[in-house]
């Protein structure tokens, strides 16, 4: 990655500045964590049977506990670290809650935890091929996240996205009593596959139009699948669909009384129960409305 600093037409570049510590990157995104990931800080070396996690940190969406580590050197397993990590957190849940009740003066009971979706981030200012290409399966909640700062205080973070034919760890693990075959039972990766599945060709036609609709607004939305949507994010959500049986439904996320809707083609979600983020809610069951419904979506960019 190259960087430039443009002044009068004029580009220099900017030169890297190594992390001298682990723990100067740790610093960093624990200082910054709601700006940087969107996850809520939790503790700071939270050790837990003789193992010492850099960060733990609750993401609020999902409801559930994510480990980040931080890494300077590429001497080390993701696979072998994030997946030990990843059991320990299984096993160990009531010392997790525990610890997020006691530093955030909230109760948070079991129940409220959705284990499924548990995830561990690396951090480092690189990684390795093998490293990249060793937690490159679509059900392995293992996330590698490169991180580097420049001079004039440039920072860039760069979550490594998995490919496309990314395959199923379930397809090399050949242990039923491994580690990793503890977390793949318990910990679910969803894709869109998980959401079209069992709908009419009508609904999914639906949800292709609209999506395509939505990724033309920017290049850089991202689809995120959840547990009970589809996600559509920059740094932020900026809209969530569920894809049901007769119709799509939408969340725009934004609060209420910000977004301009001259059709009212949007109901207030903000007082009542619902998956997705955002005050504003369309139950939608054709393409009538495209343009407008764009019009209204793009005003969470």
């Amino acid at each position: 990655m190259y960087l430039y600093k443009n002044q009068n037409n004029q580009v220099n570049s900017l030169k890297e500045k190594p992390f001298k510590l682990e723990k100067e990157i740790q610093n960093l995104f624990e200082a910054n964590l709601i700006a940087l990931t969107n996850l809520q800080f939790i503790k700071s070396e939270f050790t837990i049977k003789n193992n010492r996690i850099d960060t733990l940190a609750f993401d609020e969406e999902s409801n559930a506990f994510v480990i980040i580590e931080y890494k300077r050197s590429q001497n080390y397993s993701v696979i072998d670290q994030g997946v030990s990590y990843l059991n320990l957190m299984l096993e160990y849940k009531a010392d997790f809650i525990v610890e997020y009740n006691e530093s955030q003066k909230e109760t948070l009971k079991r129940s409220d935890v959705d284990w499924s979706q548990s995830r561990i981030i690396f951090v480092s200012p690189s990684f390795t091929d093998f490293q990249k290409q060793s937690s490159n399966f679509k059900d392995l909640s293992i996330e590698l996240w490169e991180i580097k700062q420049f001079e004039n205080d440039v920072i860039v973070i760069n979550p490594i996205k998995k490919s496309k034919s990314a395959p199923s760890i379930k397809q090399v693990q050949n242990n039923d009593n491994s580690e990793i075959s503890k977390v793949t039972q318990e910990i679910k990766i969803y894709n869109e596959e998980d959401h079209i599945t069992g709908k009419s060709d009508e609904i999914i036609e639906l949800y292709e139009t609209f999506k395509n609709a939505i990724l033309q607004l920017s290049s850089d939305i991202e689809v995120v699948p959840k547990k009970m949507y589809v996600a559509f994010k920059l740094k932020n959500n900026i809209v969530d669909i569920r894809i049901q049986q007769k119709n799509l439904i939408f969340w725009i996320n934004m609060k209420k009384t910000t977004l301009d809707d001259p059709k009212n083609l949007t109901i207030d979600a903000s007082s009542k129960g619902h998956y997705g983020n955002g005050d504003y809610e369309l139950s939608i069951s054709d393409t009538q409305n495209l343009e407008y419904i764009m019009s209204l979506i793009k005003q969470a960019l």
